[in-house]
C-alpha cells in the first residue's frame, strides 16, 4: 500500500532551503496484528496533520513482502524508516508518541 501527495513545505531541520522538502517514509509491520495497525493508523493522523501532501508513505508488511525486510535490515516491528528528506532515520514502535515521532521525522510542530 502506498500514499503518496504533493506541495512545498518548510519542515525538515537537516534541509537547505532549495532541497526537496517531500517526505519519503516506509512503515514496516507484521500482518494486522494490534500494533502494526496501531503505527498505521497513528503515522496517517500524523502525516495528514503535519505533513499534509508532502508525503509518500510504504507500508511494508515483512510476511508478505520478506526480502524487502531483510535487506532493511529490520530488527523490531512496526518500524518506520524516513528516507528523505535529509539524512534517514529509524523510529521503532507505533508511533503513539507524537512529539517523538516528530522528532524523529525532523519536523517542527507549530501547535
Amino acid at each position: 500500500m502506498t500514499e503518496q501527495n504533493q506541495s512545498p513545505l518548510n519542515a525538515d531541520d537537516n534541509l537547505s532551503d532549495g532541497e526537496s522538502q517531500f517526505f519519503r517514509l516506509r512503515l514496516f509491520v507484521i500482518g494486522a496484528s494490534p500494533n502494526s495497525i496501531r503505527a498505521i493508523t497513528n503515522l496517517k493522523n500524523i502525516c495528514e496533520q503535519h505533513i499534509k501532501a508532502n508525503y509518500e508513505l510504504e507500508i511494508i508488511d515483512v510476511y508478505q513482502q520478506p526480502l524487502i525486510a531483510e535487506a532493511e535490515q529490520i530488527v523490531a516491528l512496526p518500524l518506520l524508516v524516513k528516507k528523505s528528506p535529509g539524512i534517514e532515520r529509524k523510529l521503532i514502535g507505533d508511533m503513539s508518541n507524537t512529539t517523538k515521532v516528530l522528532k524523529g521525522l525532523g519536523i517542527y510542530s507549530e501547535s
